[in-house]
């Protein structure tokens, strides 16, 4: 059986953070990535003001990756639109690039990596591998995303669906992102560094099952409630789908020794732009529990306590949007008074 000071299972910005701040720690750390190159998951690419400020104190240099500077928001509801400058410098980055860069980072500070492994399974803190290797640690950091894994499934309610798909970028895209709201759900779009344009839609499952359980039978009856995005989505060749996702949802109990973060710690909507930056502070937050001796149930009573008033809000923002009248009166509100946007935004950011 192979052993490690400190077990981490997913390498996505929670896992691979932790992994970072433990290695230039001097600790031993063992990071579990069931992919063998990032791709094919489900999230907007938003970096805010304090995830970019985060992956900076970790020696992530977002330009040099490529990242496209975004200064408003554009909300559409209908025929309805506004837009607003947000609070601060944010930035589009797929996740491909952004996962590949930490991964290559926590390597350089000397954290092993296993990559193209899947956990199978996780009782206490050790992990079976899909091959039947066991590994095991003294602690053991759970970073999976939205992934259950069994053993430690999360005690979440059932969810909205979550969609994403890569498609070509309108001309006007650049500098801002954009939600479009519609009945039980909303999409985003943001510019990528690789000049194509990131779509990703929540929804509610009742809604996806008028459609079929189809993502283009979707796209396709939101013409006439969405038609802006429902035009761009229809140049859709691909999606990638996760169903089941807990908004507002935080762990608030954990076993000993196992450390959740990331969307296994709290999920925000993703509306508020804020997943990167809540998976960058929680890995930071179980780092530094470890380092300073924190036991797993402290950390997560710290975590949840954190993340409870920006998931609060979210949720709340989160209602509106998906319901057509308060939508539309939240769009011809903000066109009266935009710095709403910004107050909205500082509300759901887990730094504020």
């Amino acid at each position: 059986m192979r052993r490690t000071d400190t077990l981490i299972v997913g390498g996505g910005p929670a896992g691979a953070a932790a992994a970072i701040l433990l290695a230039r720690a001097g600790r031993d750390a063992l990071l579990i990535e069931r992919r063998e190159r990032p791709g094919g998951i489900v999230c907007g690419g938003f970096l805010g003001w304090d995830a970019l400020a985060a992956l900076r104190a970790l020696g992530i240099d977002t330009v040099a990756l490529g990242a496209v500077p975004i200064t408003h928001v554009k909300l559409f509801a209908g025929r309805r639109t506004a837009e607003a400058r947000l609070p601060g410098p944010a930035a589009g980055l797929s996740r491909v690039r952004l996962d590949e860069a930490m991964l290559a980072l926590a390597e350089v500070e000397g954290v092993s990596l296993l990559r193209g492994t899947a956990v199978k399974r996780v009782a206490g803190t050790e992990a079976e591998l899909a091959d039947g290797e066991r590994v095991t640690g003294e602690r053991l950091i759970l970073a999976t995303g939205k992934h259950a894994v069994r053993g430690v499934a999360r005690d979440a309610p059932a969810g909205s669906i979550g969609l994403r798909a890569t498609i070509p970028a309108p001309p006007d895209l650049v500098g801002r992102i954009e939600l479009h709201l519609f009945r039980d759900g909303y999409a985003g779009l943001l510019l990528q560094e690789d000049g194509r344009a990131n779509l990703c839609l929540s929804v509610r499952p009742e809604r996806f099952r008028e459609a079929g359980g189809r993502p283009d039978a979707l796209i396709a009856a939101l013409a006439r409630e969405a038609p802006a995005i429902a035009a761009l989505g229809a140049a859709a060749t691909r999606w990638d789908a996760i169903a089941a996702v807990p908004y507002g949802w935080r762990a608030r109990a954990s076993k000993p020794g196992l450390y959740r973060v990331g969307d296994q710690a709290a999920v925000i909507a993703s509306l508020a732009g804020d997943g990167i930056a809540i998976a960058l502070a929680s890995g930071r937050a179980a780092a530094e529990a470890i380092l300073s001796g924190d036991d797993a149930t402290r950390f997560t009573t710290d975590f949840a306590g954190r993340a409870d008033r920006p998931l609060r809000h979210a949720e709340t923002i989160r209602h509106i949007a998906e319901s057509p009248v308060p939508a539309a009166l939240a769009v011809a509100c903000l066109r009266l008074l935009p710095g709403l946007a910004r107050h909205a935004a500082r509300l759901t950011r887990i730094g504020h």
